[in-house]
């Protein structure tokens, strides 16, 4: 085993914990929700509008971090990024009512939109193109891993100390991966002597892409309006299911603590599945463009499994739809991804990550207002409906405007 590839493994298990600290953090208002909406008298509309605004942040700033993470490199980057989200995170237990969580939701996002960025650099940066769907799978780890143990951990930390102290605790776990992060990301996989990262990827010493060539691209706009379509799915999970259980289902706190980590643990089998598959198909053959696309489709197809999920007879009925879906969800993404590192330069990449990015936490940030609105007023069934078509419109995107994924050729 060469020095190469344990330094690729060991960055990427940084990565995947990075993330799953990163939806620790996001999740534990989520998790938390039930008690705060009763404590500080607030509505489904009220909480839908705490999420907008650290969406609207997470969506500006995806843009502008993946510019400055092509130029400061991933190590740095991702070392203020998580200074600044675990502070946010922490600040949350000053939280007062709709105006005070908003303004720290809003800080919150500003320094979470580097994660990704960061991450898909370093993966560019480090993985050839055969190998970056599984870097990129398990990566996508992280945001299962963080929604698996945050109900049980914020349950907890709520139960025993309250909801301020939950704040406090999960936000002290970003300093602790800092440490191991500034020790291991030392230097670029050039200066390693025996360095194939950088040989291996046809790519790295293609000059920098501008925002306004990338904004040009047929191919820039495909992921953007894929991502626009389709991310609010994932969020709506993410920020509204231990809402949804208390609310429709009649979980306590305590029961989110013990269920709503379920479907998330199927987003992870998901992401491993999808990762992995999409590399045995290129070994085994299979072009870049029919790898991606082929695994976009079958996980698009099963994240429709939302629909059943809203008049299923029983809570573990519903949970049990709710996992195929987000499995389906996490197998799409681990493909969708990575097209950012198929198809543009590597000094681009976390821009082009970016951009993609910041589409997809604006279509999500809208869609949470459409969730606020249509939860107090009719319920969940037009939001389930909504969730279950909007992967299948994001693939065709895809088909449409990025015909030849793995191409380097401006479309």
């Amino acid at each position: 085993m060469t020095q190469v590839f344990k330094r690729r493994w060991a960055i990427v298990a940084l990565l995947t914990l990075a993330t799953t600290i990163n939806y620790i953090d996001r999740q534990a208002l989520s998790v938390a929700a039930p008690v705060i909406s009763r404590e500080l008298g607030l509505t489904a509309t009220d909480y839908s509008r705490i999420v907008f605004f650290f969406l609207l942040a997470y969506a500006l700033m995806q843009v502008v971090t993946g510019a400055l993470v092509d130029r400061l490199g991933a190590r740095l980057g991702f070392a203020v990024a998580i200074v600044g989200w675990s502070l946010a995170s922490m600040a949350h237990a000053l939280g007062r009512g709709v105006m005070s969580f908003s303004v720290l939701r809003f800080i919150l996002g500003f320094f979470e939109a580097a994660n990704y960025p960061a991450a898909l650099k370093a993966i560019a940066e480090w993985f050839p193109p055969s190998e970056r769907s599984s870097a990129v799978g398990w990566v996508n780890v992280g945001p299962g891993l963080g929604a698996i143990l945050a109900p049980p951990l914020i349950a907890w930390l709520t139960l025993t100390w309250g909801w301020r102290a939950a704040f406090v605790g999960t936000g002290l776990l970003g300093f602790v991966w800092l440490a191991f992060w500034l020790s291991l990301y030392r230097q670029g996989p050039s200066a390693i002597p025996e360095q194939s990262a950088k040989a291996e990827s046809d790519a790295v010493d293609e000059p920098a892409m501008s925002w306004s060539a990338l904004l040009r691209d047929r191919r820039g706009l495909g992921l953007m309006l894929a991502r626009f379509t389709s991310d609010g799915a994932f969020y709506f999970f993410v920020f509204w299911l231990p809402t949804y259980l208390a609310g429709v289902r009649g979980f306590a706190i305590r029961d989110i603590g013990l269920f709503a980590w379920m479907p998330f643990l199927a987003a992870d089998i998901g992401a491993l599945a999808g990762g992995f598959w999409g590399t045995r198909l290129i070994r085994s053959g299979w072009s870049i463009d029919a790898s991606r696309k082929t695994v976009m489709w079958v996980g698009a197809a099963l994240s429709a499994c939302a629909l059943p999920a809203a008049t299923a007879s029983t809570p573990y009925g519903a949970l049990a739809w709710i996992s195929v879906a987000l499995f389906g969800i996490q197998v799409k993404s681990s493909s969708l991804f990575t097209v950012p590192a198929d198809l543009f330069p590597a000094k681009s990449v976390a821009l082009a990550w970016g951009l993609s990015g910041a589409a997809g936490s604006l279509g999500g940030m809208l869609f949470q207002l459409y969730v606020g609105r249509v939860v107090d007023t009719v319920g969940y069934n037009p939001v389930f409906l909504a969730v279950s078509v909007m992967h299948l419109v994001s693939a065709g995107f895809v088909m449409v405007l990025i015909p030849n994924i793995g191409s380097r050729e401006r479309a």
